[in-house]
């Protein structure tokens, strides 16, 4: 279920959480993995497949309305997975204005596989996913223009990987 966190930090899942939890649930029955909260910060695990479709519904259910796309990240588990867990976790932080609530959306991604892009439900992620796959090489499907956007034309590698070098002499040259 991802990185374990303390379990002395893991809180019940107030009221309006097991709302949200159910909803997903009852949407996505084969899609939902889990969820917890952690220091009252609700995240929920789901497929790849649906990753795209539940952010869609979360934005456009309307006792839900998580409208706003704060951001998309990952996280390299490199270190930190159990045998045979795919080693990267794609991260979408939503924000509800209308109920003053956030969501993280996790997915679990393995090497060379890909995950349904954001963009087609906020055009806005094209950035967020961009950054993304230059950073962890992690690639969205159906992503408009998946170009590298931090690292010079050329380089080779993605610097937050943990394998990544940490030295600059131990770089890996930029391509010609």
């Amino acid at each position: 279920m991802g990185l374990t966190p303390d379990p002395a930090d893991l809180t019940p899942p107030t009221q309006a959480d097991s709302h949200v939890i159910g909803k997903l649930k009852a949407r996505f029955p084969e899609g939902y993995r889990s969820d917890h909260c952690f220091r009252g910060q609700l995240s929920v695990w789901v497929e790849r497949g649906v990753f795209a479709d539940a952010l869609r519904f979360l934005r456009n259910e309307p006792d839900l309305l998580y409208e706003y796309l704060t951001d998309v990240t990952a996280v390299d588990r490199l270190n930190e997975r159990a045998a045979g867990e795919p080693r990267f976790e794609v991260v979408a932080i939503l924000y509800s204005p209308a109920f003053n609530r956030r969501i993280l959306v996790k997915t679990w991604v393995g090497e060379g596989e890909s995950v349904p892009s954001a963009t087609a439900v906020w055009p806005g992620a094209n950035f967020m996913e961009r950054e993304v796959y230059d950073m962890f090489g992690i690639r969205f499907e159906g992503h408009p223009n998946l170009e590298r956007i931090l690292t010079p034309d050329g380089w080779l590698g993605h610097p937050l990987r943990k394998d990544f070098p940490v030295q600059s002499d131990q770089f890996p040259n930029v391509e010609s």
